[in-house]
């Protein structure tokens, strides 16, 4: 008995050869630009082995990087989770550059490799080319070569100075760098082609001048300056200053200037992940989203078979799934399963609105073209603003969300929002706000600095809901500030309600990186 191939299949089975994933990524292609309207970087695609996939976990999924200790011991972390089989590899990791650089393992079944094709190639791809944040903070023509300089200017560094002080000076970095981030856009996003010669005119201005701020810094006994002399100094070095490494690269007095170019290295890298930290469920909605609606319109054609199609739901479900409070597993909300289900939800409510719907989302009910609103979505809107914007009583529902205040001055938890009119409200606006990186993140800012006397740099963090600095993490964190600076430094928590100085911590230089 003989059986015969239907000839729409895209393939047969589970081995893949290279010309079976290009056939893949066309047929992908050209749902994902006609049917879906995506607008996407050219892909590349490479195919790795699970110990390349490993090290790009250790690097951040970045194919060129500085070499750090701490990226061994990622490695070696994730290694050994994954050899005991206690943790999964991630099928796929997509890099936000232009061509998007897709990583495929090579262990993949042809299925898998066309799910991670939809999902990261064009998906992800999609959300990186057209979300504001990303446009509005990222280079993805130039960040790959600029990944290329950093490395051969590090591997420079420490052939120079010696591994050990460029370590010092990137274990300072590296505990700052989440302070080391304009929050807020100032000019156009730098280009990361320039960076390269942009650093060589910066190193021969540092040798024609110095500083005149810390040339100028009288000596002999500490006075206390006049109102307007604090006012003039403080406007000369810019204060109050949020982003932290950049106040260290353009004012610490004490660094040379490889040492500062290392500084700037790594808060550029770490502007370039910003918009990431912004838009998790959005960016894995979208991805997750387009991934199922291509295989599924290619298994509706018959491109893939019902085989193919039942191991695409598998892995669909396994990566939405949402373990409930009290399962073991639970670790939060799935930003996967979040993110798709409000997708999912803006099509139900464009293609076939109930009353509430209409009550609630008037602007899009009936719209009809759901993938249109789709788009404007996900170039337009962050995790907070999407989930203030679009979280349907519907999903609040079959989630399951409720609100609960655990608040230390009372006695027992509160239930506070739970589902009624009012109570979706308050649920959405509670939920928005855990995804705002402006209630996330500490707000630290350099406040002032004592030329006059013992150079000591003053620190503000503006406390919300009460919520103060670990002791240790402060600590750890302000002994890296200060081998930096190079002087001792004062971080003075701050009631953001009342003014009142709610905590003080101080640190003095350990080993300074100069």
């Amino acid at each position: 008995m003989s059986t015969k191939t239907d000839e729409r299949l895209l393939y047969a089975g589970a081995d893949w050869n290279f010309d079976t994933i290009q056939t893949v990524h066309d047929a992908i292609e050209e749902i994902a630009t006609t049917e879906l309207g995506l607008d996407v970087y050219p892909n590349r695609i490479e195919v790795i082995t699970a110990e390349q996939m490993l090290d790009a976990y250790a690097s951040n999924g970045m194919p060129l990087y500085y070499k750090h200790w701490s990226f061994g011991k990622h490695f070696v972390q994730h290694e050994m989770l994954y050899r005991k089989g206690m943790r999964g590899l991630a099928y796929e990791i997509v890099i936000n550059s232009n061509p998007c650089i897709s990583y495929i393992m090579e262990e993949n079944s042809t299925t898998m490799q066309a799910l991670v094709i939809a999902h990261a190639g064009f998906g992800h791809n999609h959300f990186f080319k057209n979300n504001y944040l990303f446009k509005q903070w990222t280079d993805a023509d130039a960040i790959l070569s600029y990944l290329d300089f950093a490395q051969n200017y590090i591997a420079a560094c420490e052939e120079k100075h010696g591994h050990a002080a460029v370590e010092r000076v990137l274990d300072a970095a590296h505990a700052l760098r989440t302070h080391g981030i304009f929050r807020y856009p100032r000019a156009k996003v730098a280009d990361l082609r320039s960076e390269e010669k942009r650093e060589r005119e910066r190193h021969a201005n540092q040798e024609r001048i110095f500083n005149d701020l810390w040339r100028t810094v009288p000596g002999g006994e500490a006075r206390s300056p006049t109102p307007s002399a604090g006012d003039r100094r403080r406007a000369l070095l810019n204060l109050p200053q949020e982003n932290i490494l950049y106040f260290l690269e353009k004012t610490a007095p004490r660094l040379g200037g490889w040492q500062r170019e290392l500084l700037r290295i790594v808060r550029q890298i770490a502007q370039y992940f910003y918009p990431q930290m912004q838009t998790k469920v959005m960016n894995e909605g979208c991805a997750t989203y387009c991934h199922h609606r291509i295989l599924r319109r290619l298994h509706e054609q018959g491109r893939i078979s019902d085989g193919a199609w039942l191991e695409v739901l598998h892995s669909h479900t396994n990566v939405i799934f949402q373990p409930e409070f009290d399962d073991p597993r639970y670790s939060g909300l799935n930003p996967y399963a979040l993110g798709f289900a409000i997708m999912e939800d803006i099509e139900r409510i464009c293609r076939a609105p109930t009353d509430e719907d209409r009550t609630w989302f008037p602007d899009i009910a009936g719209a009809g073209d759901h993938m249109a609103v789709l788009r404007d979505v996900w170039a337009n809107y962050r995790d907070e603003s999407f989930i203030l914007q679009f979280l349907s009583p519907k999903v609040m529902r079959d989630f399951r969300l409720f609100h609960i205040v655990d608040d230390a001055a009372q006695p027992r938890i509160r239930v506070d929002a739970i589902h009624d009119e009012r109570g979706y409200r308050r649920l959405r606006r509670a939920l928005a706000r855990q995804y705002d990186v402006a209630w996330l993140d500490p707000d630290i800012q350099v406040v002032d600095v004592d030329l006059d006397g013992d150079r000591r740099l003053r620190l503000q963090h503006r406390v919300l809901d009460g919520i103060v600095l670990d002791q240790a993490d402060a600590a750890r964190t302000l002994g890296h500030l200060a081998d930096l600076w190079g002087y001792d430094v004062l971080l003075e928590e701050i009631d953001a309600d009342t003014g009142g100085k709610l905590k003080e911590h101080a640190a003095s230089p350990r080993r300074p990186v100069m």
